[in-house]
């Protein structure tokens, strides 16, 4: 694992924590898309890593089996599940001081765009029927 993938894992996980502290919410919502987009992972290995951040008590059991065929980075797991707790609680404190309809704006925001990225990331890979 490259001193890179080691900073944008923390990066992944102090957005995803703050994100989480800010608005309540994280794991699918950020640690998938970032998995997927910024490290090239698989689905199914960003679902299943981003369960085993969350593991207890969230998804022990739907993290049982991705990790039963074989889909999570445990390292990777690891450094954002670490990195989160930083984020969480730096993005809570934020929250806490600024207005709940200006946090209803940006949650809103971030879940157009992941969104948006999901589903034409979706489109563009769907096989061609001509």
């Amino acid at each position: 694992m490259t001193t890179q993938t080691i900073i944008i894992l923390i990066i992944i996980g102090l957005m995803a924590g703050a994100l989480s502290g800010f608005v309540g919410v994280g794991g699918g919502v950020v640690i998938v898309p970032a998995l997927v987009y910024s490290l090239g992972m698989s689905q199914f290995n960003a679902q299943g890593t981003s369960l085993f951040i969350l593991l207890l008590p969230v998804g022990i059991m739907a993290f049982y089996n991705y990790a039963k065929h074989d889909h999570v980075n445990w390292k990777f797991g690891m450094i954002v599940a670490l990195s989160f707790v930083i984020g969480g609680f730096f993005g809570s404190k934020i929250a806490l001081k600024i207005s709940p309809s200006v946090i209803k704006i940006i949650f809103g925001v971030v879940m157009g765009y992941v969104s948006i990225r999901m589903i034409m990331s979706g489109l563009t890979s769907l096989p061609n029927d001509s």
